[in-house]
């Protein structure tokens, strides 16, 4: 049987905060949906909400800057190794 290769681009932690960053993204997206208007033809003044206009845009841009920070962090290099 072939050996597996468990050299990784990323190591486990930096998949976790990948996971992490997905997830805030996700629920920025949540908080993002909904509010809208039964008929087509009345106007609902709910899409200009703060959790719509505000909340949500922030929430995703934090996963995005999570996910690049998971991306970009090396963490302590072992220097005995």
């Amino acid at each position: 049987m072939a050996e597996k290769n468990k050299n990784f681009a990323l190591p486990r932690k930096n998949l976790l905060w990948i996971i992490a960053g997905f997830a805030v993204m996700v629920i920025g997206y949540i908080l993002l949906c909904g509010g809208g208007s039964r008929e087509a033809s009345v106007f609902s003044p709910e899409i200009f909400s703060f959790r719509r206009l505000v909340l949500a845009p922030i929430v995703i841009i934090l996963g995005c800057g999570l996910i690049v920070f998971a991306i970009m962090h090396r963490g302590k290099s072992n220097k005995d190794n």
